[in-house]
């Protein structure tokens, strides 16, 4: 198992920004990824910057670590532009961007560019939006030039030169549960993200969410069958921090390593922890926290 980072892009490049992702590199996180959102739930009205820019600075001041986003969505990005900002980002990290994408939320992304009166887009045609996303800019990454029509998304002769340094495209981590989704990771994905089960976050215990994302797996399974792919092909990805299980993993090295090890006997392949933020949802002791970036990840690589 491969233990990684998400950093918030809630501090000034000049006052932190900086250190922070130079440190998961120096403590030797397998990757760093950021959220790539408009802003995000408590930290609405606090500091909040755009992914693309921070991952374009991170690229510049780290050298090994792989970067990448959990997760873009169609909420605010076309497919056009995202894939010219993402061919610039993979060029100038050297190839060692990973794309998290998943098909958004109903938060403040959702609802910041309505005009009066719009509603915002409800699950069905979010599903649906995603779906054309996903595809469009596959295309849009692995050919110099793609001409596109859809229902909710277009491209016409949209060049994209030299294409990405990962061939034939930079890898999606693609973050699903449904069933359409699941399909997009068979199809699409170098890797499959979850966060768990959201419906049993606050009410459920530990155990039923390692069956729950058993489950999902399972599910994963099934989708890539049904594609004529190898799941085994994906590799799977837990961001942590949603499920019932809390900050608790982090209070300890050992606490961590079970947690971990539970999750590994699933079939997680890697295992991405919050960087500690005093006072929020994420708070953790730091020190504890570089421990297990050393120690922890050492033990369940073992």
């Amino acid at each position: 198992m491969r233990v990684s980072t998400v950093i918030l892009p809630i501090h000034r490049w000049s006052e932190g920004g900086r250190k922070t992702w130079q440190r998961a590199e120096e403590l030797g996180f397998h990757a760093a990824y950021t959220y790539d959102h408009l802003s995000w739930r408590s930290f609405r009205d606090g500091p909040w910057f755009g992914a693309v820019p921070t991952l374009t600075a991170a690229a510049a001041a780290t050298s090994r670590l792989r970067l990448g986003t959990l997760v873009t969505s169609p909420n605010f990005r076309h497919p056009v532009t995202l894939a010219k900002e993402l061919i610039t980002l993979d060029d100038v990290s050297g190839g060692r961007i990973t794309l998290g994408i998943g098909a958004g939320g109903s938060g403040f992304d959702a609802t910041t560019l309505l005009r009066g009166g719009e509603e915002p887009w409800s699950p069905r045609e979010r599903a649906d939006r995603f779906g054309e996303f996903v595809e469009l800019l596959d295309r849009l990454l692995t050919h110099d030039a793609v001409t596109y029509e859809g229902t909710h998304y277009s491209a016409h002769e949209a060049r994209d030169i030299p294409g990405c340094v990962q061939r034939p495209r930079l890898p999606f981590a693609v973050a699903a549960t449904g069933p359409r989704g699941l399909r997009l990771a068979a199809r699409y994905g170098r890797a499959w993200v979850t966060t768990g089960d959201p419906k049993i976050s606050e009410t459920g215990t530990p155990a039923d969410s390692l069956a729950a994302i058993g489950g999902q797996i399972d599910r994963l399974g099934k989708a890539c069958a049904e594609a004529g792919r190898d799941a085994g092909d994906l590799d799977k990805i837990f961001l942590t921090g949603f499920t019932p299980d809390g900050t608790g993993p982090l209070s300890s090295v050992d606490a961590f390593v079970d947690f971990a090890g539970r999750h590994a006997e699933l079939g997680i392949e890697e295992i991405v922890l919050h960087w500690p933020i005093p006072d929020s949802i994420f708070a953790a002791d730091l020190g504890v926290f570089e421990k297990i970036a050393t120690e922890g990840a050492a033990q369940i690589a073992e």
